[in-house]
């Protein structure tokens, strides 16, 4: 198989995988309310998936390292599809049975979507594909699924029952791990150690190059608190404005549909246009347009088409920023750093979320909702603001250096 191809399978493994993930959002949580009638038990079984997701992206690395990407990746894959049918299959085994497949399920993924972003650059670069457009590419194709994961289990409770439907939710991680093993072949891999290094060793040695690349860093950052306002703005922010503004839901699902709108918009003249564009200028704006506007728009206006249009900007603005992120890495990160590296930047960016959805909540509590807008917004400004003042040195990149690099 030609590289370019192996490109597009490894990529359309890695969106089937996270489509899985989304449907298991919904069909966990509903197969727990069909069970047990719990909200409490609901909430639980969602963080047991989600906290061991976060934790492997960043721990579970060095072990990947040894064993190698592509085997830890179809391991992962495997070893998901095998826990997610033991939940549909056995249903009669009880709560904490199923919180703890679940765990199991949501380690695996961690591990297993990291070192499937590692293996991008290699087969990219063999394909001959600038990584900022892969970037780019990916990032819209990811929002998709994103978007419509959540229909999609809806859809198939709806159709099959929630058993069947987390059944078809393990087939998904089963045709990944097919995909993979039998299509995928990377012809480069990023280097290992001479030498084996111990387990806490090499887990420091990915802190540690996150430390000392303060502009990395830095990146990560703003991601972080970009996505901890996502959260904020969809858990608590836009569904109080709506309801204060418009006196009903009918506006909230075009408010969210703008942002994604805009996002998607954005990806698609991103990926056209990124090999040209500077890119530590761009990520700042986007970042900058991302986050504080739209929290503002909420703050001072009543109207809906104000909201939606400042959203909708809102949204090309974020499509410039996780691309550069994954630009960044795959630049400025050592290869045989790289698993490590990438999977607890993977950890970072996504802590922002479920510290946005409790943050949101109490700072509406505490404060009401416009002046939280407008703390949280001057808190945004101040955190996208923060790679203009980490200027400092950085590890010299071993690889070269594209155009668009951040």
């Amino acid at each position: 198989m030609t590289p370019r191809r192996q490109l597009v399978v490894l990529v359309s493994a890695d969106l089937i995988s996270n489509l899985g993930t989304r449907i298991s959002v919904v069909t966990i949580p509903w197969l727990v309310l069909v069970t047990t009638g719990s909200p409490t038990k609901m909430g639980l079984v969602a963080f047991a998936e989600t906290l061991p997701y976060l934790l492997s992206s960043a721990l579970g690395t060095p072990w990947a390292d040894r064993i190698g990407l592509r085997r830890t990746s179809i391991l992962c894959d495997a070893g998901s599809a095998v826990a997610m049918a033991v939940v549909a299959l056995t249903p009669w085994l009880g709560f904490a049975p199923l919180v703890a497949l679940v765990a199991v399920a949501g380690a695996l993924r961690g591990i297993g979507d990291r070192v499937k972003h590692v293996m991008f650059r290699p087969v990219a670069e063999a394909a001959g594909v600038p990584l900022i457009r892969l970037t780019s590419a990916y990032d819209g194709l990811s929002r998709v699924v994103t978007l419509f994961g959540a229909a999609v289990g809806g859809l198939l409770i709806a159709a099959f029952g929630v058993s069947q439907a987390i059944l078809i939710d393990a087939a998904s991680f089963a045709i990944c791990a097919l995909l993979i093993g039998l299509l995928v072949r990377p012809s480069a891999a990023p280097a290992q150690p001479a030498a084996p290094v111990g387990y806490l060793r090499a887990l420091g040695d990915g802190f540690g190059y996150l430390v000392r690349d303060r502009p990395l860093l830095g990146m990560l950052v703003v991601v972080s608190a970009l996505n901890m306002v996502a959260n904020a703005s969809v858990a608590v922010y836009i569904p109080f404005w709506v309801a204060r503004e418009l006196h009903g839901p009918s506006g909230l699902g075009l408010v969210l549909a703008a942002f994604s709108a805009g996002a998607l918009l954005g990806n698609v003249l991103f990926t056209a246009l990124g090999p040209r564009l500077p890119g530590r200028l761009t990520f700042l704006l986007g970042a900058m347009v991302a986050g504080t506007p739209r929290l503002i728009a909420l703050a001072i206006s009543d109207e809906l088409p104000v909201v939606l249009v400042v959203t909708f900007l809102s949204g090309i603005g974020i499509a410039a920023v996780n691309p550069l992120l994954g630009v960044a890495l795959y630049e400025r990160v050592p290869p045989e750093l790289q698993t490590r590296v990438l999977g607890i930047a993977g950890s970072l960016a996504f802590v922002g979320l479920p510290v946005g959805a409790l943050l949101g909540g109490w700072s509406v509590d505490a404060l009401g909702l416009t002046p939280a807008l407008l703390v949280m917004a001057v808190a945004c400004l101040l955190v996208t603001a923060f790679p203009l003042v980490v200027r400092a040195s950085t590890p010299k990149t071993p690889t070269r250096p594209t155009p668009a690099a951040a």
